[in-house]
């Protein structure tokens, strides 16, 4: 299983830096994108053909899904048609979420079924797509929030942690992943930041060690927040291999 890194900047794009969207491909099989924030379309036109991936939304804030009217444009106008629709997993609302940013007119929603075929996620009932194996678990995010953990033909593993604050499903998610591909979206100040939302360098990384994780891959780091620290304090807390993901990083897994 080999992990691109479409984009990573969490919470607004940054110079060079699509939003949060992650390519999983396995030989013989389509491939599958997990995310699909601003500027994915155009990182993903760099390594697959858009009309033949499938798409894991792991939650419907702006900076994870709305590339997605931009993929919906693709299928539907591309002189080549795309064939059938696209498998879209996602949280509650995710048809009427990309529907609504779709939709020529306010107030209107643009019927998206013609190009995807939208499928909710059930906590802890794996999905097998694209040579994989997914299964989502609620994590500490608002609104619905599912990370997700990846097994792939080999039983390599890969876990997600989406945006989340601490919380014992994430543990249970990362437990002996190969790799965990973990947000860090700030540095260290409990009292300054707000409960269930982000976590710190810290934080994925006492996550990581309690997990047992193989390689600590930290993402969603925002524009505004110093890479270097983050990783820093991740260091503190776990002893393997840590990096910060960027657009482009390849991971080959298993």
């Amino acid at each position: 299983m080999r992990l691109t890194v479409l984009g990573c900047s969490g919470s607004v794009g940054g110079p060079g830096a699509a939003t949060s969207g992650y390519l999983l491909t396995v030989a013989d099989h389509d491939p599958v994108v997990i995310d699909f924030g601003p500027g994915v379309l155009g990182e993903l036109q760099r390594h697959a053909d858009p009309s033949s991936v499938s798409i894991l939304l792991s939650h419907l804030h702006a900076d994870h899904c709305l590339d997605l009217p931009g993929l919906l444009v693709w299928r539907r106008y591309h002189p080549v048609p795309a064939l059938g629709r696209a498998p879209l997993y996602g949280p509650t609302g995710t048809a009427l979420r990309i529907g609504a940013a779709s939709s020529e007119f306010p107030g209107e929603i643009d019927d998206i079924s013609d190009t995807f075929d939208v499928l909710p996620w059930v906590e802890g009932q794996a999905v097998e797509i694209g040579g994989l194996s997914v299964i989502p678990r609620a994590v500490a995010h608002p609104p619905e929030t599912f990370g997700l953990r990846v097994t792939g033909p080999d039983g390599e593993t890969l876990a997600y942690s989406a945006d989340t604050g601490p919380c014992d499903a994430l543990v249970e998610l990362a437990a002996d992943a190969d790799v965990f591909l973990c947000e860090a979206s700030w540095s260290h100040d409990p009292a300054g930041h707000p409960p269930d939302l982000h976590l710190s360098g810290v934080e994925a990384g006492q996550i990581a060690t309690k997990a047992g994780v193989g390689t600590l891959a930290l993402t969603h780091i925002p524009p505004w927040t110093d890479v270097e620290t983050v990783v820093a304090e991740a260091r503190k807390e776990f002893a393997g291999p840590i990096l910060a993901v960027k657009s482009g990083t390849v991971i080959d897994i298993g």
